[in-house]
C-alpha cells in the first residue's frame, strides 16, 4: 500500500526541496512505496485527509489527524540519522 507524505515550508518551494530530496533518498534506500507531495504549510491542514504524514521545516500552526514531523535536521545537517528513523516508523 502507497503512503503518502506531505512536506511543507513557508512557500512550499526552498526548505522543503531539501526535504523532498532527502525522504525520496531514504524511501528508495528503503525499498518503500511512498508518494511525495510538496506544499505550502498553509496547504497542510486541507490535505491532510488525503496523506498518511506531514513533514515540514517550519512551525506547524495547528495540529492534525495524522503524524507530524519537523524536519530542521535535514536543514541543520545535525541529527539526520536520528529523523531517519523516526519517518520511517511511520512509513514501514
Amino acid at each position: 500500500m502507497t503512503k503518502r507524505v506531505l512536506i511543507a515550508c513557508g512557500a512550499g518551494i526552498a526548505t522543503s526541496t531539501i526535504v523532498v530530496s532527502k525522504v525520496e533518498e531514504l524511501v528508495k534506500k528503503h525499498n518503500l512505496d511512498v508518494d511525495i507531495k510538496q506544499i505550502k504549510i498553509a496547504e497542510a491542514a486541507g490535505l491532510q485527509n488525503e496523506a498518511d504524514l506531514i513533514v515540514s521545516t517550519t512551525i506547524l500552526p495547528t495540529t492534525y489527524s495524522i503524524p507530524s514531523i519537523i524536519a530542521t535536521n535535514y536543514i541543520m545537517g545535525i541529527g539526520e540519522e536520528e529523523l531517519d528513523e523516526e519517518i520511517l516508523s511511520h512509513l514501514r
